[in-house]
């Protein structure tokens, strides 16, 4: 049966039409916020996947174009594969939702959200993430919803719910909150220096607005939920954990994972899992499941120790970091380099300057985003954590940490007038034991420092964990988490900033939710973490970015021309302007205002090729003083070319001072001489003289 709803949200209408499409989908939904059209569909399996000790969800944002009435690019007229912004928009429904799946569901499961329509008013990214709540809620998998997004930008101060296309581009803030009826679950942000209390009041605003879309959504459930369909559980049995803890004790497995070595802590717990495996020999049943049962017995003894005694696996206290390290200038011959370790987090950053043609371009469904200027890579290789793994290239983990620290900068970059490059750092993971995406932003900074990219200020990052106890007041917020800590606690929160504001957040959270208290303190010691990194480890390293850019980074002269000249100097089929560069080796660059950048290493070819678009572009006047190329004679004068495409001529009776009688006996072809302009002559042509010189 056909049922539509409707609801106003910020400035625009969310209507959810459900019944009319996709019925043997476990739940659809169409989702129509302003003129933007979102078909969000959940499915899930009749059993468990077999083998798997995890929740096997996914979730697709795909991204049409004939939703902004394009036709793909190339040879091949139809999508690809899915694009930087899906797959981020991806991981972005996915990380509120998979806490609220049960934790024993083995389901495979699927919400997928496809784009048909996008009304620049209204973000289609926003529309998939009340979609695929939606779904997951009427539908029958068990899902203990529903959960609601807004998304809150900033301009002049002013916060604006649910901003455009154009205000999200354009804002000092973008930021997506998800919240449960009760509780905050996830937070991303990108921004541009906001002052902490004022990123607080905006989470908060955006929580507010949730409540009234999820009273929205209770009512559709009411009226169209299924009943959640019964599944069978994987859940550890309780008299397993009974046996195992008769043969390893609670201290035995306090003992073996309570170390500030990975390594160490890895191999007690193969030594533990041997002793096991040879005690329940004879339980092909147990031996299956141990373990995922190993892992809840070492998550129950690490999550108890920190909450009851607040002692950490490594030792530390709850608001330390670990050691720290960090240098520049570790990789020869390329524009930039540094190294941040933290504990057994290592980073190396590498930063390379190019021309702003070389900017990457962006085809999506926003037409205010064309190309990107600044671009972060991340890797992660397997022996980051010392497994044997080939490259399969990046996933969509190293896609969302690369954009996190990505979106931690871009708020401190010069402008394109200030710095006319294009810039791209590669953060490689050379170890891995927790955040390091943190370490990445620590690190792509002092790259970049050390690039001579004049950032306007230090941008530094940390993560704070929690483990929480059975009531909301029960809580231990942790500093700098490591990969165990991480695994076993109930949130991962990064923060990245300067000394004045933050400039990203991204928050993932294994738990139904997290009180403000929680948000509060974990934002609070964010800072306090990021400013003691500044100054006690990279400002000791780099304290400001160089003056210029490295030997072997290309330089950039710019200047300004008539945009009405732009025909000239790049020629008839850019004859004119390939000649240049054949000549001089530089890259030229023009927008259609007329401004040129002419990119090379040799500053003598570079200030040649200026010189060569400055006589294309000038307008010839009586008494300049040029030099020229002989490039042929006549009986009647010689013509010189000045600039590629740019001819003038010597009439015979200019040439010298003493009268000739050919001009082959003072000129050949080739010579390169001096002359001053006469202005033109009756035919047009630029008239030149070579013996009038000394007389300017």
């Amino acid at each position: 049966m056909f049922k539509s709803y409707s609801m106003e949200l910020g400035r625009n209408t969310l209507t959810v039409e459900i019944g009319k499409v996709c019925a043997q989908a476990n739940a659809a939904a169409m989702i129509k916020y302003g003129d933007t059209t979102v078909l969000s569909t959940i499915t899930a399996s009749d059993k468990p996947r077999d083998g798997i000790d995890f929740f096997p969800l996914s979730v697709e944002y795909e991204e049409k174009l004939y939703a902004v009435g394009k036709i793909p690019g190339g040879f091949n007229k139809r999508e690809g594969k899915a694009s930087e912004n899906a797959i981020l928009t991806s991981r972005v429904i996915d990380r509120p939702m998979r806490p609220l799946f049960p934790k024993d569901y083995r389901n495979d499961c699927a919400i997928n959200n496809m784009v048909m329509s996008v009304d620049p008013a209204c973000r289609p990214e926003l529309a998939a993430m009340l979609g695929s709540a939606l779904v997951a809620s009427i539908s029958d998998v068990p899902f203990d919803g529903p959960c609601a997004t807004t998304q809150i930008g900033m301009i002049d101060g002013q916060f604006i719910v649910n901003p455009t296309q154009e205000e999200w581009a354009k804002g000092d803030l973008n930021l997506t909150v998800a919240s449960t009826m009760h509780k905050v679950i996830m937070i991303e942000a990108g921004a541009n220096e906001i002052p902490e209390d004022k990123m607080i009041e905006a989470i908060y605003m955006a929580h507010e607005i949730n409540q009234k879309i999820n009273a929205f959504f209770n009512q559709i459930v009411e009226e169209v939920g299924k009943p959640k369909h019964a599944y069978e559980s994987c859940a550890i049995p309780a008299e397993l954990f009974d046996a195992m803890k008769a043969i390893v004790t609670p201290e035995e497995m306090e003992a073996a994972v309570f170390t500030d070595e990975k390594q160490v802590r890895e191999e007690n717990i193969k030594n533990i899992t041997a002793k096991l495996e040879e005690a329940f020999a004879d339980n092909e049943e147990w031996l299956a499941i141990l373990g995922e049962a190993i892992y809840q017995y070492e998550k129950k003894t690490v999550r108890k120790m920190i909450l009851k005694d607040h002692k950490r696996p490594d030792g530390r206290e709850i608001t330390q970091i670990r050691p720290l390290t960090a240098e520049v200038d570790v990789i020869p011959r390329v524009h930039g380099s540094a190294i941040f370790k933290r504990g057994q987090t290592q980073i190396c950053n590498v930063c390379t300057l190019a021309p702003l043609s070389e900017m990457q371009k962006v085809d999506g469904l926003d037409e205010n985003v064309t190309a990107k200027r600044y671009m972060h890579h991340y890797n992660f290789p397997a022996y980051s954590v010392g497994e044997t793994k080939a490259s399969r290239g990046p996933g969509r983990r190293e896609i969302g940490h690369g954009a996190l620290a990505e979106r931690a900068l871009i708020a401190v970059l010069p402008s394109e007038e200030e710095f006319p490059y294009a810039i791209r750092t590669v953060s490689e993971t050379f170890e891995s034991n927790g955040s390091t995406s943190m370490a990445s932003t620590c690190a792509s900074c002092m790259s970049l420092m050390a690039a001579g990219v004049p950032i306007k200020k230090m941008v530094a990052g940390i993560s704070c964990g929690l483990v929480t106890g059975d009531e909301d007041d029960d809580f231990v917020l942790l500093t700098d988490i490591q990969g165990l800590e991480d695994f076993f606690g109930d949130m991962d929160f990064k923060v990245t900033g300067t000394t004045e504001g933050i400039t990203a957040i991204q928050m993932d959270i294994k738990i139904h939710g997290l009180t403000r208290p929680i948000v509060e303190g974990a934002i609070a010691r964010c800072r306090e973490a990021r400013l003691f990194i500044m100054d006690n480890c990279m400002k000791p390293a780099i304290s400001e970015p160089r003056p210029t850019v490295g030997e072997y980074a290309p330089k950039i002269i710019q200047i300004k021309i008539d945009p009405e000249k732009i025909g000239e100097v790049v020629g008839q089929r850019g004859k004119t302007i390939n000649a240049i560069i054949d000549q001089t080796g530089v890259k030229i660059d023009i927008t259609d205002d007329g401004a040129v950048s002419v990119c090379g290493t040799d500053a003598a070819m570079m200030d040649k090729a200026v010189e060569m678009i400055k006589i294309i572009t000038t307008e010839f006047e009586e008494g300049q003083i040029f030099k020229g190329k002989v490039v042929s004679i006549k009986e009647f004068g010689a013509f010189l070319e000045f600039a590629p495409g740019k001819e003038g001529m010597v009439h015979i009776s200019k040439i010298s001072k003493e009268r000739i009688n050919h001009v082959e006996d003072v000129l050949t072809l080739g010579d390169v001489v001096t002359v001053v302009c006469l202005g033109k002559d009756k035919m047009g042509r630029i008239s030149f003289s070579m013996k009038d010189v000394n007389e300017q």
